[in-house]
């Protein structure tokens, strides 16, 4: 622990260095207040004991630059050791920013006892401090986990839901477009039926695996809506756009090459529906996710393992 000692009298100094020695505290010296601002913004001690009368600018004035000098988070204790002993002092001096105030010639067993009691509280605001530091961490990933589905790691519903309305609202700002991809995974029931749940599970964290893989931009999210069911949304994308990072997704999932005895092609495959809408007040999001959701039945009807886009009015001219 250090203590900056400011005070201008040399045999007073020294006196204050000898007491704070005795305590196990480093003491810094300062004959000067703008010696001792200077100490402070270099050395960052953790108590200061100062004068009031000083050659230059007053206490006062150094108490004040010195919590303008503070980090964020920072509080250093600043005992007031002066010759004035008026009320109208000790109230400046808590005014200015100060801890503490004694009056001189300062006791020995006085100034321990004050050095304790500041020392008692910068352990308890310590404590807090990293207490509070644990509870943001704390919040912070209840919070992360909060928007992740539990089975794949990846977004859940509700995270999808903030993003889209967030893409959206940016999107109406801007005249931009915005896409959404649904995905279903193929006769999905019949792997569980023949392999259990289990391999079920892990066959769509599989999928939910390559699905986000397959994303190749940061601001583009892949989320897991229920089931085996995926979406995606893709800011800045037109339909063309939304069909090419569809089809990668389709192929990525043909290709991890899960065996599944109820598939014509022998092992699993997904379908994608898309749709894109230039986004402006009369379009909504829910339109765009529906027109999505009937583009993906359709895919589904065609023989599933295939992308169809909607075309559907409702949406927007793409």
């Amino acid at each position: 622990m250090k203590a900056l000692v400011v005070e201008d009298s040399a045999i007073n100094r020294q006196l204050l260095c000898r007491y704070v020695e005795k305590m196990g505290i480093l003491p810094l010296q300062a004959e000067t207040g703008l010696a001792g601002v200077d100490l402070f913004s270099s050395e960052h001690p953790d108590l200061v004991l100062l004068d009031i009368v000083l050659p230059d600018i007053d206490g006062f004035e150094v108490t004040r630059r010195i919590r303008q000098l503070e980090r964020p988070n920072e509080w250093t204790p600043i005992i007031f050791l002066s010759a004035l002993n008026k009320d109208e002092d000790i109230e400046k001096g808590i005014a200015a920013g100060g801890d503490d105030y004694l009056c001189k010639p300062v006791s020995e067993v006085v100034l321990c006892a004050k050095v304790r009691a500041m020392q008692r509280i910068i352990q308890i605001r310590q404590s807090l401090l990293v207490l509070t530091r644990k509870l943001d961490a704390a919040n912070q990933e209840l919070k992360r986990l909060s928007s992740l589905d539990g089975l794949t790691g990846i977004p859940n519903r509700r995270h999808f839901d903030d993003v889209l309305a967030r893409e959206w609202r940016r999107a109406l700002r801007q005249g931009a477009e915005v896409s959404i991809i649904m995905c279903d995974v193929d006769l999905f029931k019949q792997y569980n039926d023949a392999f259990g749940h289990q391999d079920g599970d892990e066959c769509l964290r599989k999928v939910s695996k390559t699905l986000t893989t397959a994303l190749d931009r940061g601001g583009d999210l892949v989320a897991r809506y229920g089931g085996e069911e995926f979406v995606a949304v893709l800011s800045d994308t037109s339909a063309s756009g939304a069909l090419y990072v569809a089809e990668r997704m389709r192929e990525a999932v043909s290709l991890l090459g899960l065996k599944h005895p109820g598939s014509s092609s022998g092992h699993i495959t997904a379908s994608f529906g898309i749709a894109s809408a230039r986004v402006f007040p009369e379009v909504s999001p829910q339109a765009v996710l529906e027109a999505a959701d009937r583009a993906l039945y359709q895919a589904k009807r065609e023989g599933r393992n295939r992308v169809c886009r909607a075309a559907s009015l409702e949406v927007a001219d793409v």
